[in-house]
C-alpha cells in the first residue's frame, strides 16, 4: 500500500488520496461549508493564525484550512519531489 502525503504548510501533512477538492475560501458557499464543518466538529485549522488561503475538503467530511494558496497545494500534489510516501522517499 502506497500512502502519499502532501505538505499543506507549516509542516502539516494530509493524505493526498483523501483530498476531494482544494478551493479558495472567498465565496459564500465555501464560507458556509467552513461554518457547517466547525459546527459538526469536522474543521481542522492548519493556518497557525495566518489568513486562510485554501480550503481542503476530504472524503471523510473533514474540512481543512490552510495558509497556502490552492495553486501551491495543487503543484505539490503534482510534483513527485514534494509528495512523501510512508517510507519517506
Amino acid at each position: 500500500m502506497d500512502i502519499k502525503l502532501i505538505n499543506i504548510g507549516f509542516g502539516n501533512i494530509v493524505s493526498a488520496g483523501r483530498i476531494i477538492a482544494i478551493v479558495s475560501p472567498d465565496s459564500a458557499p465555501i464560507k458556509r461549508v467552513i461554518s457547517e464543518a466547525r459546527d459538526r466538529g469536522m474543521l481542522i485549522d492548519a493556518t497557525y493564525g495566518r489568513r486562510t488561503r485554501s480550503v481542503i475538503v476530504a472524503d471523510s467530511g473533514h474540512v481543512i484550512l490552510s495558509a497556502v494558496q490552492p495553486e501551491t497545494v495543487k503543484h505539490r500534489l503534482q510534483n513527485r519531489e514534494t509528495v512523501i510516501n510512508e517510507e519517506g522517499e
